[in-house]
Protein backbone atom coordinates (compact mmCIF):
# COMPACT_ATOMS: atom_id res chain seq x y z
CA UNK A 1 0.00 0.00 0.00
CA UNK A 2 2.79 2.45 0.83
CA UNK A 3 4.64 1.38 -2.78
CA UNK A 4 0.92 3.06 -4.10
CA UNK A 5 0.92 5.89 -2.36
CA UNK A 6 4.49 6.88 -3.15
CA UNK A 7 4.08 5.94 -7.11
CA UNK A 8 1.04 7.75 -7.18
CA UNK A 9 2.91 11.11 -4.93
CA UNK A 10 5.27 10.71 -7.43
CA UNK A 11 2.76 10.63 -10.37
CA UNK A 12 1.19 13.80 -9.24
CA UNK A 13 4.57 15.51 -8.57
CA UNK A 14 5.30 14.69 -12.13
CA UNK A 15 2.03 16.19 -13.31
CA UNK A 16 2.25 19.64 -11.03
CA UNK A 17 5.84 19.96 -12.57
CA UNK A 18 4.55 19.65 -16.21
CA UNK A 19 1.59 22.18 -15.00
CA UNK A 20 4.34 24.47 -13.95
CA UNK A 21 6.79 24.19 -17.05
CA UNK A 22 3.93 25.13 -19.11
CA UNK A 23 2.98 24.41 -23.06
CA UNK A 24 6.37 23.33 -25.40
CA UNK A 25 7.38 26.01 -26.77
CA UNK A 26 7.65 24.53 -30.67
CA UNK A 27 10.73 26.33 -33.03
CA UNK A 28 10.62 26.72 -36.61
CA UNK A 29 13.04 23.77 -36.33
CA UNK A 30 10.84 21.26 -34.98
CA UNK A 31 12.18 21.32 -31.97
CA UNK A 32 10.82 22.84 -28.30
CA UNK A 33 11.73 23.87 -24.82
CA UNK A 34 9.85 24.33 -21.97
CA UNK A 35 9.05 27.45 -20.79
CA UNK A 36 11.26 27.54 -17.84
CA UNK A 37 14.02 27.18 -20.39
CA UNK A 38 13.04 29.74 -22.30
CA UNK A 39 13.06 32.08 -19.09
CA UNK A 40 16.54 30.94 -18.29
CA UNK A 41 17.94 31.67 -21.51
CA UNK A 42 15.93 35.49 -22.12
CA UNK A 43 16.91 36.28 -18.31
CA UNK A 44 20.96 34.97 -19.03
CA UNK A 45 21.19 36.53 -22.37
CA UNK A 46 19.49 39.73 -21.31
CA UNK A 47 21.64 40.13 -18.59
CA UNK A 48 25.12 39.60 -20.40
CA UNK A 49 24.21 42.30 -22.76
CA UNK A 50 23.02 44.54 -20.15
CA UNK A 51 19.37 45.13 -21.30
CA UNK A 52 17.45 47.31 -18.94
CA UNK A 53 14.37 45.97 -19.36
CA UNK A 54 12.14 43.69 -21.34
CA UNK A 55 9.02 42.05 -22.48
CA UNK A 56 8.77 39.17 -24.41
CA UNK A 57 6.24 37.31 -26.25
CA UNK A 58 5.86 33.99 -28.37
CA UNK A 59 3.13 32.47 -30.57
CA UNK A 60 2.49 29.68 -32.07
CA UNK A 61 -0.47 28.72 -34.43
CA UNK A 62 -1.01 32.63 -33.96
CA UNK A 63 -1.58 32.03 -30.05
CA UNK A 64 0.55 33.27 -27.54
CA UNK A 65 2.31 30.04 -25.58
CA UNK A 66 4.73 32.09 -23.71
CA UNK A 67 5.30 35.40 -22.22
CA UNK A 68 8.00 36.52 -20.00
CA UNK A 69 9.25 40.04 -18.12
CA UNK A 70 12.96 40.84 -17.38
CA UNK A 71 14.81 43.34 -15.49
CA UNK A 72 12.86 46.71 -14.81
CA UNK A 73 10.87 49.49 -15.82
CA UNK A 74 12.22 52.06 -13.26
CA UNK A 75 16.16 52.18 -12.08
CA UNK A 76 15.67 54.53 -9.84
CA UNK A 77 12.85 53.16 -7.93
CA UNK A 78 13.71 49.48 -8.38
CA UNK A 79 10.50 48.87 -9.86
CA UNK A 80 10.22 45.51 -12.24
CA UNK A 81 9.12 45.14 -15.94
CA UNK A 82 5.91 43.29 -16.39
CA UNK A 83 4.08 42.11 -19.35
CA UNK A 84 1.96 44.72 -19.06
CA UNK A 85 4.29 47.65 -18.68
CA UNK A 86 3.45 50.46 -20.79
CA UNK A 87 6.40 50.94 -23.46
CA UNK A 88 7.22 52.93 -26.18
CA UNK A 89 6.64 50.75 -29.11
CA UNK A 90 8.78 53.14 -31.46
CA UNK A 91 8.40 52.34 -34.91
CA UNK A 92 6.46 48.88 -34.50
CA UNK A 93 3.69 51.84 -34.30
CA UNK A 94 3.56 51.73 -38.40
CA UNK A 95 3.05 48.46 -38.55
CA UNK A 96 -0.44 48.87 -36.50
CA UNK A 97 -0.96 52.11 -38.43
CA UNK A 98 -0.78 50.02 -41.26
CA UNK A 99 -3.66 47.53 -40.04
CA UNK A 100 -5.54 50.24 -39.60
CA UNK A 101 -5.08 51.62 -42.71
CA UNK A 102 -6.08 48.64 -44.63
CA UNK A 103 -9.41 48.46 -42.50
CA UNK A 104 -9.72 51.80 -44.23
CA UNK A 105 -9.45 50.41 -47.24
CA UNK A 106 -11.94 47.00 -46.61
CA UNK A 107 -14.35 49.76 -45.34
CA UNK A 108 -13.82 51.94 -48.62
CA UNK A 109 -12.79 54.91 -47.07
CA UNK A 110 -9.11 54.96 -48.26
CA UNK A 111 -7.98 54.23 -51.84
CA UNK A 112 -4.48 53.24 -51.89
CA UNK A 113 -3.47 54.47 -55.41
CA UNK A 114 -5.25 57.69 -54.96
CA UNK A 115 -2.47 60.33 -54.96
CA UNK A 116 -1.49 62.25 -51.58
CA UNK A 117 -2.04 65.63 -53.49
CA UNK A 118 -5.72 64.18 -54.74
CA UNK A 119 -6.56 63.30 -51.21
CA UNK A 120 -5.98 66.98 -49.83
CA UNK A 121 -8.16 69.70 -50.01
CA UNK A 122 -4.90 71.93 -50.42
CA UNK A 123 -1.88 71.31 -51.37
CA UNK A 124 0.66 70.45 -48.79
CA UNK A 125 2.61 73.66 -48.04
CA UNK A 126 -0.95 75.46 -47.63
CA UNK A 127 -1.47 73.99 -44.02
CA UNK A 128 0.56 75.47 -41.50
CA UNK A 129 2.68 72.45 -40.13
CA UNK A 130 4.09 71.84 -43.75
CA UNK A 131 4.49 75.46 -45.30
CA UNK A 132 7.89 75.38 -44.64
CA UNK A 133 8.89 71.81 -45.08
CA UNK A 134 6.66 70.87 -48.11
CA UNK A 135 7.59 73.99 -50.32
CA UNK A 136 10.01 72.35 -52.86
CA UNK A 137 8.20 69.11 -52.39
CA UNK A 138 4.73 70.25 -54.38
CA UNK A 139 7.16 71.86 -57.33
CA UNK A 140 7.94 68.72 -58.07
CA UNK A 141 5.72 67.22 -60.32
CA UNK A 142 6.64 63.34 -59.27
CA UNK A 143 4.68 64.44 -55.96
CA UNK A 144 1.72 64.27 -57.78
CA UNK A 145 2.02 60.37 -58.38
CA UNK A 146 3.06 59.66 -54.68
CA UNK A 147 0.44 57.28 -53.04
CA UNK A 148 -0.60 55.75 -50.04
CA UNK A 149 0.60 52.05 -50.94
CA UNK A 150 4.28 53.92 -52.28
CA UNK A 151 4.12 56.06 -48.48
CA UNK A 152 3.66 52.11 -47.19
CA UNK A 153 5.77 50.42 -49.10
CA UNK A 154 8.40 53.30 -48.30
CA UNK A 155 9.26 53.44 -52.04
CA UNK A 156 7.39 57.61 -51.88
CA UNK A 157 11.38 58.44 -52.72
CA UNK A 158 11.04 60.78 -49.19
CA UNK A 159 14.27 60.75 -46.94
CA UNK A 160 13.38 59.33 -43.46
CA UNK A 161 13.38 62.65 -42.12
CA UNK A 162 13.27 66.30 -43.62
CA UNK A 163 15.12 67.22 -40.52
CA UNK A 164 17.81 65.08 -41.54
CA UNK A 165 18.12 66.97 -45.36
CA UNK A 166 20.17 69.84 -45.14
CA UNK A 167 17.69 72.52 -45.79
CA UNK A 168 15.60 70.53 -43.77
CA UNK A 169 12.57 70.69 -46.16
CA UNK A 170 11.27 67.15 -48.10
CA UNK A 171 12.09 66.45 -51.13
CA UNK A 172 12.27 63.43 -53.94
CA UNK A 173 15.50 61.53 -53.99
CA UNK A 174 14.28 59.01 -56.93
CA UNK A 175 11.09 58.26 -58.99
CA UNK A 176 8.19 57.27 -56.83
CA UNK A 177 7.43 53.30 -56.65
CA UNK A 178 11.01 52.38 -58.22
CA UNK A 179 12.98 51.48 -54.65
CA UNK A 180 13.20 51.00 -51.34
CA UNK A 181 13.69 54.29 -48.69
CA UNK A 182 12.82 53.73 -45.44
CA UNK A 183 10.63 56.81 -44.72
CA UNK A 184 8.86 57.91 -41.52
CA UNK A 185 7.92 61.13 -42.82
CA UNK A 186 5.61 59.29 -45.16
CA UNK A 187 4.00 57.30 -42.97
CA UNK A 188 3.31 61.07 -41.15
CA UNK A 189 1.73 62.71 -44.23
CA UNK A 190 -0.21 59.83 -44.86
CA UNK A 191 -1.69 60.20 -41.65
CA UNK A 192 -2.00 63.70 -41.99
CA UNK A 193 -4.16 63.71 -45.39
CA UNK A 194 -6.38 60.43 -43.56
CA UNK A 195 -7.21 62.81 -40.50
CA UNK A 196 -8.49 65.86 -42.89
CA UNK A 197 -10.27 63.12 -44.84
CA UNK A 198 -12.01 61.67 -41.79
CA UNK A 199 -11.82 65.01 -39.97
CA UNK A 200 -10.68 63.22 -36.57
CA UNK A 201 -7.22 62.87 -34.79
CA UNK A 202 -5.31 59.61 -35.67
CA UNK A 203 -5.43 58.75 -31.73
CA UNK A 204 -9.18 58.48 -31.40
CA UNK A 205 -9.38 56.78 -34.98
CA UNK A 206 -6.96 53.85 -33.61
CA UNK A 207 -8.80 53.02 -30.58
CA UNK A 208 -11.93 53.42 -31.83
CA UNK A 209 -11.39 50.97 -34.83
CA UNK A 210 -8.23 48.80 -33.55
CA UNK A 211 -7.67 49.16 -29.54
CA UNK A 212 -10.93 49.22 -28.17
CA UNK A 213 -12.25 46.17 -30.38
CA UNK A 214 -9.16 44.01 -29.51
CA UNK A 215 -9.22 45.25 -25.82
CA UNK A 216 -5.80 46.39 -25.89
CA UNK A 217 -6.36 48.61 -23.40
CA UNK A 218 -2.77 49.30 -22.63
CA UNK A 219 -2.09 50.86 -25.62
CA UNK A 220 -2.12 54.28 -27.01
CA UNK A 221 -1.03 56.65 -29.54
CA UNK A 222 -0.61 59.65 -27.21
CA UNK A 223 -0.05 59.18 -22.89
CA UNK A 224 -2.90 58.36 -21.11
CA UNK A 225 -2.96 59.10 -17.09
CA UNK A 226 -3.88 55.06 -16.91
CA UNK A 227 -0.75 53.92 -17.76
CA UNK A 228 2.02 56.13 -15.32
CA UNK A 229 1.44 53.51 -12.59
CA UNK A 230 3.25 50.63 -14.90
CA UNK A 231 4.94 52.90 -17.14
CA UNK A 232 8.89 51.98 -18.94
CA UNK A 233 11.34 54.85 -18.49
CA UNK A 234 13.89 54.43 -21.17
CA UNK A 235 18.03 53.86 -20.61
CA UNK A 236 21.04 54.40 -22.69
CA UNK A 237 23.86 51.81 -23.21
CA UNK A 238 25.59 52.47 -19.98
CA UNK A 239 22.21 51.98 -18.27
CA UNK A 240 21.78 55.91 -17.93
CA UNK A 241 18.18 57.23 -17.48
CA UNK A 242 17.10 59.25 -21.00
CA UNK A 243 13.48 59.97 -20.92
CA UNK A 244 10.33 58.68 -20.16
CA UNK A 245 7.63 58.47 -22.99
CA UNK A 246 4.64 61.01 -23.01
CA UNK A 247 3.56 61.65 -26.18
CA UNK A 248 1.06 64.16 -26.34
CA UNK A 249 0.52 64.39 -30.11
CA UNK A 250 -0.12 60.88 -32.22
CA UNK A 251 2.93 60.46 -35.06
CA UNK A 252 1.51 57.36 -37.31
CA UNK A 253 5.89 57.05 -37.68
CA UNK A 254 6.32 56.13 -34.11
CA UNK A 255 4.16 57.69 -30.85
CA UNK A 256 2.54 54.33 -30.15
CA UNK A 257 3.30 53.10 -26.83
CA UNK A 258 1.65 49.14 -25.83
CA UNK A 259 2.47 46.10 -24.36
CA UNK A 260 3.98 42.59 -24.79
CA UNK A 261 0.26 41.14 -23.72
CA UNK A 262 -1.26 43.61 -26.21
CA UNK A 263 0.55 42.89 -28.99
CA UNK A 264 0.23 39.35 -28.82
CA UNK A 265 -3.55 40.08 -28.51
CA UNK A 266 -3.02 42.08 -31.57
CA UNK A 267 -1.00 39.56 -33.25
CA UNK A 268 -3.08 36.46 -32.75
CA UNK A 269 -6.43 38.43 -33.96
CA UNK A 270 -4.55 39.66 -37.05
CA UNK A 271 -3.60 36.01 -37.69
CA UNK A 272 -6.93 34.56 -37.45
CA UNK A 273 -8.67 37.48 -39.65
CA UNK A 274 -10.46 38.84 -36.80
CA UNK A 275 -9.18 42.45 -37.56
CA UNK A 276 -8.86 42.30 -41.60
CA UNK A 277 -10.31 39.38 -43.99
CA UNK A 278 -7.84 37.15 -45.56
CA UNK A 279 -8.43 38.94 -48.82
CA UNK A 280 -6.75 41.95 -47.37
CA UNK A 281 -4.36 40.58 -44.85
CA UNK A 282 -3.23 38.65 -48.29
CA UNK A 283 -3.03 42.03 -49.99
CA UNK A 284 -1.58 43.69 -47.53
CA UNK A 285 1.51 40.76 -47.33
CA UNK A 286 1.82 40.96 -50.92
CA UNK A 287 5.74 42.03 -51.80
CA UNK A 288 5.53 45.89 -52.78
CA UNK A 289 8.96 46.51 -53.79
CA UNK A 290 11.90 44.15 -53.68
CA UNK A 291 15.08 45.26 -51.32
CA UNK A 292 18.42 44.58 -52.79
CA UNK A 293 20.24 47.21 -50.32
CA UNK A 294 23.02 46.16 -48.16
CA UNK A 295 21.34 47.92 -44.98
CA UNK A 296 18.07 49.33 -44.08
CA UNK A 297 19.89 52.43 -42.65
CA UNK A 298 20.99 55.07 -44.22
CA UNK A 299 17.91 55.37 -46.18
CA UNK A 300 19.17 56.10 -49.15
CA UNK A 301 22.32 54.25 -49.46
CA UNK A 302 23.09 52.72 -52.95
CA UNK A 303 25.52 49.45 -51.96
CA UNK A 304 23.93 46.36 -52.38
CA UNK A 305 24.19 42.63 -51.01
CA UNK A 306 22.98 39.32 -51.29
CA UNK A 307 21.64 38.93 -48.04
CA UNK A 308 18.08 40.42 -48.56
CA UNK A 309 17.79 38.76 -51.74
CA UNK A 310 18.79 35.19 -50.53
CA UNK A 311 15.73 34.99 -48.34
CA UNK A 312 13.49 37.31 -50.62
CA UNK A 313 13.60 40.63 -48.73
CA UNK A 314 11.20 42.83 -49.70
CA UNK A 315 8.31 45.10 -48.40
CA UNK A 316 4.94 44.98 -48.48
CA UNK A 317 2.25 47.33 -47.62
CA UNK A 318 3.71 48.64 -44.09
CA UNK A 319 5.09 45.25 -43.07
CA UNK A 320 8.56 43.95 -44.06
CA UNK A 321 8.94 40.47 -45.95
CA UNK A 322 10.95 37.22 -46.34
CA UNK A 323 9.55 35.48 -48.99
CA UNK A 324 11.73 32.82 -49.54
CA UNK A 325 12.54 30.78 -46.07
CA UNK A 326 12.95 26.97 -45.20
CA UNK A 327 9.87 28.10 -42.62
CA UNK A 328 7.89 29.87 -45.64
CA UNK A 329 7.26 33.27 -45.65
CA UNK A 330 7.59 35.85 -42.87
CA UNK A 331 6.47 39.41 -41.86
CA UNK A 332 8.54 41.74 -39.78
CA UNK A 333 8.33 45.20 -38.29
CA UNK A 334 11.11 46.82 -36.09
CA UNK A 335 11.41 49.47 -33.64
CA UNK A 336 14.61 51.40 -32.81
CA UNK A 337 14.86 55.04 -30.82
CA UNK A 338 16.63 56.68 -28.07
CA UNK A 339 15.87 53.94 -24.93
CA UNK A 340 13.84 51.69 -27.10
CA UNK A 341 14.96 48.64 -29.12
CA UNK A 342 12.36 46.23 -30.34
CA UNK A 343 11.20 43.35 -32.92
CA UNK A 344 8.43 40.66 -33.91
CA UNK A 345 8.53 38.56 -36.75
CA UNK A 346 6.07 35.84 -37.63
CA UNK A 347 6.07 33.05 -39.56
CA UNK A 348 2.69 32.76 -41.99
CA UNK A 349 2.87 28.87 -42.24
CA UNK A 350 3.83 27.92 -38.83
CA UNK A 351 1.89 30.87 -36.82
CA UNK A 352 5.22 31.09 -34.96
CA UNK A 353 6.03 34.92 -33.70
CA UNK A 354 7.52 36.46 -31.32
CA UNK A 355 7.73 39.74 -30.13
CA UNK A 356 10.81 41.59 -28.43
CA UNK A 357 10.58 45.03 -26.57
CA UNK A 358 12.93 46.52 -24.62
CA UNK A 359 13.64 49.92 -22.59
CA UNK A 360 17.62 50.08 -23.08
CA UNK A 361 19.80 51.29 -26.14
CA UNK A 362 21.26 47.62 -25.24
CA UNK A 363 18.72 45.88 -26.79
CA UNK A 364 19.36 45.01 -29.76
CA UNK A 365 22.37 43.08 -28.78
CA UNK A 366 20.11 40.72 -27.55
CA UNK A 367 17.82 39.92 -30.20
CA UNK A 368 19.73 37.60 -32.38
CA UNK A 369 20.85 34.99 -30.03
CA UNK A 370 17.08 35.38 -28.58
CA UNK A 371 15.36 34.68 -31.81
CA UNK A 372 17.74 32.02 -32.90
CA UNK A 373 17.84 30.19 -29.47
CA UNK A 374 14.17 31.05 -28.63
CA UNK A 375 12.44 30.39 -32.36
CA UNK A 376 15.13 29.21 -34.30
CA UNK A 377 14.52 32.20 -36.19
CA UNK A 378 18.07 31.69 -38.84
CA UNK A 379 16.83 33.66 -41.23
CA UNK A 380 15.81 37.28 -40.30
CA UNK A 381 18.98 39.43 -42.26
CA UNK A 382 20.83 40.17 -39.54
CA UNK A 383 23.53 42.52 -41.69
CA UNK A 384 20.81 44.44 -43.24
CA UNK A 385 19.20 45.11 -40.21
CA UNK A 386 22.78 46.09 -38.26
CA UNK A 387 21.62 43.44 -35.50
CA UNK A 388 25.47 41.91 -35.82
CA UNK A 389 27.01 42.28 -32.78
CA UNK A 390 29.85 43.70 -34.42
CA UNK A 391 27.36 46.89 -36.11
CA UNK A 392 26.11 47.15 -32.75
CA UNK A 393 28.96 47.15 -30.46
CA UNK A 394 30.27 49.79 -33.38
CA UNK A 395 27.46 52.18 -32.32
CA UNK A 396 26.56 52.26 -36.44
CA UNK A 397 25.07 55.71 -36.77
CA UNK A 398 21.21 55.10 -37.81
CA UNK A 399 19.91 58.42 -39.59
CA UNK A 400 16.42 58.22 -37.41
CA UNK A 401 14.22 56.00 -35.69
CA UNK A 402 13.09 52.75 -37.36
Amino acid sequence: MKKKFALLAFGILLLSLAAHAGPAIHRLDGKSLTAAQADAFADTELKADKVMGAQLAILDRGQVVWTHAYGLRDAARNLPMTVNTNTWAASITKAVFDIFVMHLVETHRLDLDEPIARMLPKPLDHYADYKDRASELVRDPRWARVTPRMMLSHSSGLANFAGLEPDKKFHLHFDPGTRFAYSGDGLNILQFAIEQKLGTPLDILMKREIFAPLSMTRTGMVWREGFRADNALRYGANGNFLAATRRRAPRAAGSMATTVTDLGRFLDALLHDRILQPETRAAMFSPQIAIHSAHEFPTLETASSNEGPRVGLAYGIGWGLLTKTPYGPAFFKEGHGDGAENYLICFEKSGICIILLTNSDNGELAFRPLLEKLIGDTVTPWEWESYTRKAIMQNEEHTGPK
